[in-house]
């Protein structure tokens, strides 16, 4: 384990599913952090705050502050307050997410006519009349970014759609492509956990249970990935996918012995 100097997790499949703990994670985030590892977490989905990620991990047994961890929409938004600090904006997701846009400062629209920029994000209320808002607006020229752009997100017993639903509705019906994903394989949120871990791409080991996400954001900042089956990625998965994982692993628990870490 103490090859690399910094351990990049996602979350959902990877570290737990639901409300439980893949067994193994807590220990194996406590050994990482004693060796003196810098250690975060990443996750496409924007349901809920940072700090209630950390309120669940720790929960969960594996101790972690809101500084931990990053998600798309903290991408998003600082991407947001960088470059597009006036925009209106109008955002296709669920009440927390755009309870984060306005704590955020940024101002949200609902009028085709005003509205700068639509947002596509995982979206359990989306409609037909939000679907014709943001159509509305993207005809009238405005940009298309998304949160993220996962086709599904585990659950217990399965998985059910995600934002790629959203953004496919609007690409379908508008003719347009999303110009900008903030998540997870975006590079934009390497920059941040970078940033955050104080370290080089090539020092960090990228942990996650999605090949078209986790393993090709990791592949394309040149750090060491390893690929998880405790998610939506299985073994018989592996030798279609053009992204190729350093490290094949039952699950993170196997970073506890890095002999079970099969290449």
């Amino acid at each position: 384990m103490s090859k690399y100097r910094g351990y990049i997790f996602d979350l959902d499949g990877t570290i737990y599913l639901s409300e439980k703990a893949i067994p193994g994670a807590p220990q194996t985030i406590a050994a990482l952090r004693e060796q003196g590892c810098g250690v975060v977490f990443l996750s496409n989905k924007p349901l809920q705050p940072r700090s209630v990620y950390a309120q669940k991990l720790t929960r969960l047994g594996i101790p972690a502050t809101t500084d931990d961890v990053i998600n798309s929409s903290l991408v998003l938004i600082q991407y947001l307050l960088r470059e597009m600090p006036n925009a209106k904006v109008f955002v296709i997701g669920e009440t927390p997410l755009l309870n984060e846009f306005l704590a955020a400062g940024i101002s949200l629209s609902e009028t085709p006519e005003e509205i700068d920029l639509v947002v596509a994000s995982f979206d359990r209320t989306f409609d037909y009349r939000k679907l014709n808002i943001g159509y509305q607006a993207l005809r009238l020229g405005a940009r298309f970014f998304a949160t993220n752009a996962d086709r599904t997100c585990p659950v217990d017993g399965g998985a059910i759609p995600d934002a790629a639903a959203v953004i496919g509705a609007l690409e379908g019906c508008s003719g347009r492509e999303v110009e900008l994903i903030a998540g997870k394989p975006s590079p934009l949120m390497v920059e941040i956990v970078l940033d955050r871990l104080g370290l080089q791409a090539d020092e960090c080991l990228m942990v996650g249970d999605r090949l078209e996400t986790d393993m090709l954001m990791g592949k394309n900042a040149g750090m060491a990935t390893a690929v998880v089956l405790t998610g939506v990625t299985q073994r018989e998965d592996l030798p279609h996918s053009s992204v190729k994982p350093d490290y094949i692993l039952e699950s993170v628990a196997d970073l506890l012995t890095e002999a079970r870490m099969q290449r």
